[in-house]
Order: structure tokens, then C-alpha cells, then sequence
């Protein structure tokens, strides 16, 4: 008896809690991935790992000013590099957060559209023991019979926009069924929206390219200035449209507190949608592109091209034309580069800066107005031994100064000249001239084809109405029984809202009024 007593005292030990398995950690893991706040916490991932797209230069979008930052924090950029942080959009991980998103989203909406479904075919409910308990109810007696009672509760609930179901003795209502399909339309746009965007970036490209005025651009990936291809896109995909620039014009505010800012950009252009077909004129403006063959080309900018001839010190021309220039500040003063690798006996090289127009104050030369208004190149120039070429691209906006020396003026400075069109300069020790001929505009051109886009337009669209849907309907769920008592029909009217409660009492209020009976009636029946 003692061992059996000892035994029923001693507690059992705790089982341990079954293996889950394979099988089991798969299932864990899909309703842990399809849960919606699984699919808010990577919304809110996808919008953070977008920041650093915004505040970080990228690959696609500047080069140069990706190159300036590897100059200016080498280690780390060398950092930035390995986590993407240079091309965000196109990176291991955000790819990564964007499609578990895709995913997420579509295993937490096709499952709520078969139960909404189910519930949309649903009956409504018949009414609870105790309406009385209800937020909204209301008792009154009235002599009418129970089928006119129903009968009367029936088409005033319809005529409310309510689903009515009859049941022994009372009428069971509900509406709102469109708000859970706000909510449906509002995550089905979103995966709308996410395929639109990978359309796009697997079959889409972007280009960028400077055209001087009186110059052509054919649409060619060697044409580019920089060019982002999709992931899925081949040079085939490119329509064979060209264009040329024949005019550009711009207009600035010449009075008052906004004297220089910018009013219109106006280029004039032609262009051919194939070889074959005939020209035609377009007026190329800000917000305004040329759409071809599902191609927009937008007008994105524009400056000056000082166009110069350069002799080397055996005569002849070492270079002649445009130079196009960047503009620096909202003057229009521009930093450019002009190169004469082939210049004898020595190559030559000229970097500064292009002034609209130009005055010389303490700072020195520098352009007050955007407009040419008295143009000046202000340069100074170097030398160097003729060097073969290496094969390696370079840019030209930037002079490799590492085998050049700058000329002085033989008073030991260096030398710096300004001149306006038409002047020229003779460089020291017979070594060349270059002479500022006029100038030019340039305009910079973004080239771009997007297929996607409408989709993710009509996927943010529905999601807009989605969200309206959600938030505007109500959904509600009303009862009326009725019952004899002591020869007096006793009706009860009961309603509950299915979400924040909006106007309850007063639908309530509404609903009783019709159904009681009337005060001339009673007037009459008293009399």
C-alpha cells in the first residue's frame, strides 16, 4: 500500500511537446510569412530600404557623382559597394524584402477571398435570445398584426440597403458585405502595384544623353550617355527612332525677388520613328515628353557649349567645336573640359568655366544672370608629352592632369585667361592658340520605356478606392421580432455594428418610427 501510495503522490513527469517535423515547420513557417503583420513589417522594410536610394548617389541615376563619393570616401564606398547601397533597387536584399512581400501579400489575400466569398453567399444571422443586450434596441407595443409588422420591417430595411432574411417570427439584416472587399481590392492593388514595378524593371530601360543644338541622337545604346537596362532587356528591344535638336530657348524672370528663375524650356525637334517614315516636328517641354513606340523622351535639363578651335604649334587644328559645359550654380556658371590629345608638339588641355554673364567683382569672374547676356570663357591651360593611348574610358568632363604641367605667364604665375566670342589667346612658347569662337545650348534628354507603368498606376488607383471602401462603409447587422402579448403585438428592434460604431441609435430611432403606430391612429382610437 505504501509503494502505491508513494507512486499516486509522486508527480508524473513533464512530457515533452511532440516534434513538429518537416512538415510542420513548413506550415509554421508559410502562416508566419502570409500573417499580415508579417506583410506590414516588410511594407515598412521595403519603405526603409528605400531611404538610402534617396540619400545615397546611384549607379543608374549619376555615375559621376557615385565616382566623386569613391574620391572623396574611399573606405566607405568601399562599404556602400558590398551591401548595394550604390544600386538599391537592383540589390540582394531589397530584391529579397520586395519578393517575400510578393509573396506574403498573395498568401494572406487568396485565402480572405474565399472566406468573404462564403460569407457573401451567407444568410443573414438569425437574431440573438437577448436583443436587449444589443448597444442599439428598442421595445414598443403596437396593435398592428406580426405580418404587417414583418411585412413593414422587410421594406424599410431594403429600402436601407440591407440583405433581409425572414426567420419564425422576426427579420434578420445585414449590410457593409463591400467593406471586407475594400479591404480585398485594397491588397489585391497592392500586388498590382509590386508586379507592375517588376515589369518594369525586368523589360524596361532608362538612358540619359547631352545633345548639343543642331546635333542628332538615334536610339542606340552607344548613343547613351549612361544607359540601365532591366534585368530581361536586350539591345533588340530598342525602337530605332532618332531626333534632332534644331532649336532650344529658355526664358528667366528678369525683375524683382525671382529675377533668374526659370519660366520655359522649349525645344524644337524632329524626329523619325524608323528610318523609313517621314519626319516630324514636336515642341519638346518640361512635363511634356515625346512618346514613341511606348517611349518617353523628356526634356530633364540644359546649359551652354562654348564652341572653340584650338591650333597646336604647328598650325593646324588640334580641335574645333562645341564643348559642352555643366552648369554649377543657379547662374548658369559652368565647369568644362576641353582636350587636344593630338595637338604637336606638345597635347594640350584647357579646363574652367563658361559665364553667361559675366562680371569681375572681389570673388572675381562669376555670372550674375542665367541668360547670355555677356558671355566669357575664363580658363586656364596645360601641357604635356604626346602619349599613346591606353584604352581606357575616360570622361569628358574631367582633365587627367597627372602628365600635364600648367602654363605660366612668364612673370611666375600661372596662367589664367578670359575671353569673350570672337577673341583668341596665343599659348606661351609657340606651343598653340585657342580662340573662342560662339557658343551653343545643349539639352540633356532622358530616354526611357517603362511597361509597367500603367499597371502599377491602376494598382495604386485601386488602392486608393480600396482604402476608401474600408474606411467609409459600415458594416451593420439589425433584427426585428415580434410576438403577441396579451393581445398586443410586442415588437422588439435591435442592431450591432460590426465596426466602430457610427450613428447606431439614431438608424434605430429611424427604424422604430416606422413601424410604430402613427398619432392620428391613436387620436382616432382614443376618440
Amino acid at each position: 500500500m505504501t509503494d502505491v501510495k508513494d507512486r499516486l503522490d509522486t508527480p508524473a513527469p513533464p512530457s515533452e511537446p511532440p516534434s513538429l517535423g518537416l512538415v510542420g515547420w513548413l506550415r509554421w513557417s508559410w502562416r508566419q510569412l502570409t500573417s499580415m503583420r508579417t506583410a506590414l513589417v516588410l511594407l515598412f522594410l521595403l519603405a526603409l530600404g528605400a531611404v538610402p536610394g534617396s540619400l545615397i548617389p546611384q549607379i543608374p541615376v549619376d555615375p559621376i557623382k557615385v565616382s566623386d563619393f569613391y574620391e572623396a570616401n574611399p573606405s566607405l564606398a568601399e562599404w556602400y559597394d558590398k551591401f548595394g547601397l550604390f544600386d538599391v533597387y537592383k540589390s540582394v536584399w531589397f530584391s529579397a524584402i520586395y519578393l517575400l512581400l510578393f509573396i506574403s501579400l498573395i498568401g494572406c489575400v487568396v485565402p480572405r477571398l474565399g472566406v468573404y466569398l462564403k460569407a457573401l453567399r451567407a444568410r443573414p444571422p438569425k437574431p440573438p435570445r437577448n436583443l436587449n443586450r444589443l448597444p442599439g434596441h428598442q421595445r414598443f407595443e403596437t396593435d398592428a398584426s406580426e405580418a404587417e409588422v414583418l411585412a413593414a420591417a422587410t421594406k424599410e430595411l431594403r429600402k436601407r440597403r440591407f440583405r433581409t432574411e425572414s426567420y419564425d417570427g422576426a427579420v434578420g439584416a445585414e449590410r457593409g458585405y463591400l467593406r471586407e472587399a475594400g479591404n480585398l481590392l485594397f491588397h489585391f492593388s497592392l500586388i498590382l502595384t509590386l508586379i507592375g514595378i517588376a515589369w518594369g524593371s525586368l523589360f524596361g530601360y532608362r538612358g540619359t544623353v547631352l545633345v548639343v543644338v543642331g546635333n542628332g541622337f538615334s536610339n542606340s545604346v552607344a548613343q547613351y550617355d549612361d544607359f540601365t537596362p532591366g534585368r530581361a532587356f536586350t539591345p533588340d528591344d530598342l525602337p530605332p527612332f532618332s531626333l534632332t535638336v534644331n532649336s532650344f530657348k529658355a526664358t528667366f524672370e528678369t525683375e524683382g525677388p525671382q529675377r533668374g528663375a526659370a519660366r520655359s524650356f522649349d525645344a524644337g525637334i524632329t524626329y523619325q520613328v524608323s528610318p523609313e517614315s517621314p519626319e516630324k516636328s514636336y515642341d519638346l517641354q518640361v512635363n511634356h515628353p515625346l512618346s514613341v513606340d511606348g517611349t518617353q523622351v523628356h526634356l530633364l535639363g540644359h546649359g551652354y557649349a562654348p564652341k572653340v578651335t584650338v591650333r597646336d604649334g604647328q598650325g593646324q587644328i588640334a580641335f574645333s567645336g562645341p564643348a559642352p559645359f555643366l552648369p554649377q550654380d543657379a547662374n548658369f556658371s559652368s565647369f568644362g573640359v576641353i582636350k587636344a590629345p593630338d595637338a604637336r608638339p606638345a597635347q594640350l588641355g584647357f579646363e574652367g568655366f563658361f559665364l553667361p554673364t559675366a562680371v569681375i567683382d572681389q570673388r572675381g569672374p562669376i555670372s550674375v544672370f542665367p541668360d547670355a547676356l555677356n558671355p566669357a570663357l575664363v580658363m586656364t591651360a596645360y601641357y604635356g608629352r604626346p602619349s599613346a593611348e591606353e584604352g581606357k574610358p575616360q570622361s569628358v568632363y574631367q582633365l587627367d592632369k597627372t602628365k600635364l604641367t600648367q602654363f605660366d605667364d612668364g612673370k611666375g604665375d600661372k596662367l589664367r585667361f578670359q575671353l569673350a566670342p570672337g577673341q583668341s589667346i596665343t599659348l606661351p612658347d609657340g606651343r598653340g592658340s585657342i580662340s573662342f569662337d560662339s557658343y551653343e545650348q545643349w539639352v540633356k534628354l532622358q530616354v526611357s520605356h517603362t511597361p509597367g507603368l500603367n499597371l502599377a498606376l491602376a494598382g495604386i488607383l485601386l488602392a486608393i478606392l480600396g482604402l476608401m471602401g474600408s474606411l467609409f462603409i459600415h458594416p451593420r447587422r439589425t433584427w426585428v421580432r415580434v410576438r403577441t402579448e396579451d393581445g398586443r403585438t410586442v415588437v422588439e428592434v435591435a442592431g450591432l455594428d460590426r465596426g466602430p460604431e457610427r450613428g447606431l441609435g439614431d438608424e434605430i430611432d429611424a427604424i422604430s418610427t416606422v413601424l410604430k403606430p402613427s398619432r392620428s391612429v391613436k387620436k382616432a382610437e382614443q376618440a
